[in-house]
């Protein structure tokens, strides 16, 4: 089994903690390793296989992270053009090392989870289930909450046990949804979040993008025709549209099937997400981090750097202080963060 964890995307919801140039996954944000690093270790609870797909401002930090990578494993785009083409140039890369009947895992590398066994398990139950039906296996959550921020998996009968967990027909999927229509999911108990996650062959997934993604599969074809030539792939890979893989290959194909995963998991995609994680332990639900020195606060987030903060009566609300800027904001309205953060960039980029 290979498993190849996607490390691209800038994070622009979490500034100015997480920049263009120093994504989320390359933080300690959690504790005192990065979100990749954390990822890989749990990457390799399940196999010595690993590979890593980031892209080229990125990949020096990513090798100075994980100097156990050799240098063939790190996979490098030479620009963003999404999570289709990414996978796309995975596969490529693979498809040179390795049998075709070899069975690979496609994880995150910005995803939170602490039961590193209980992932294991999922996974390698995933690989399984791909192996054994011969299709695309997704991994989805149990949802506990009627979250409108996640896609939903909608599934059906049950077909097998691998590994002692469920394996279910996949009947559809669901965009993020309103609230009432997030609570009635909740409610069927027929529905599963979307975490992104999913194993099978490289012959399954050659098959599927010929068939049911042309326009993919033709892009990994061409990548593949380069035999590794950097300039020549490089040129192929910018030529190529940006699109995640879900709406360009996942939800296109008739052949899916899901587990429900048995672990913890959150996607730290806003400063809400954050807090509530650092927060866990703290009877007044504040997350500090620095020189921070409060008066009757709550349920806030405050981090400072390179000078003292003090912070007086907030309630829900994050202070983020960094070299490269202040963000204030409500905590309910963090996922906001990544709109006006996309217009500084886009603004330094034009000065």
């Amino acid at each position: 089994m290979v498993i190849v964890i996607i490390a691209g995307g800038s994070g622009t919801r979490l500034w100015p903690l997480s920049q263009g140039n120093h994504p989320k996954h390359l933080l300690a944000l959690t504790g005192e390793s990065s979100l990749l690093q954390n990822t890989y270790k749990r990457a390799k609870l399940i196999g010595n296989e690993v590979y890593v797909v980031t892209e080229a401002s990125h990949s020096d930090e990513v090798a100075t992270q994980l100097p156990s990578l050799e240098s063939h494993q790190l996979i490098i785009e030479p620009g963003r053009r999404g999570t289709a083409s990414c996978i796309a140039l995975a596969l490529a890369r693979l498809r040179q090392h390795h049998s075709e009947s070899e069975e690979v895992v496609f994880l995150h590398a910005d995803h939170h989870i602490t039961d590193a066994e209980g992932f294991a398990l999922t996974v390698r139950a995933a690989a399984g289930a791909a192996k054994t039906r011969h299709a695309i296996a997704l991994i989805g959550l149990q949802p506990t909450f009627p979250a409108t921020g996640f896609g939903y998996i909608q599934y059906g009968e049950e077909l097998a046990v691998e590994g002692g967990l469920p394996v279910y027909k996949v009947t559809s999927f669901k965009e993020k949804p309103a609230v009432d229509v997030a609570e009635a999911y909740l409610e069927s108990g027929h529905y599963l979040w979307n975490l992104g996650l999913f194993a099978s062959s490289i012959e399954v997934f050659e098959h599927d993008m010929d068939r049911y993604a042309p326009d993919l599969g033709k892009a990994y074809h061409d990548l593949l025709a380069t035999n590794g030539d950097e300039p020549a792939q490089s040129a192929a890979y910018l030529a190529l549209e940006s699109h995640p893989i879900d709406t360009a290959l996942i939800e296109k194909t008739p052949n899916l099937v899901v587990i429900p995963g048995s672990f913890d998991w959150a996607d730290i995609g806003s400063f809400f997400d954050l807090h509530k994680i650092l927060s866990e332990a703290a009877t007044d639900g504040n997350a500090i981090e620095g020189d921070v020195h409060m008066i009757e606060c709550e349920d806030s987030m405050i981090h400072a750097t390179t000078k003292p903060i003090i912070a007086i009566g907030l309630s829900g609300i994050v202070v983020v202080d960094t070299p490269d800027g202040l963000l204030v904001c409500s905590k309910e309205k963090s996922q906001l963060v990544g709109e006006l953060s996309k217009k500084l960039a886009t603004r330094k980029t034009t000065i």
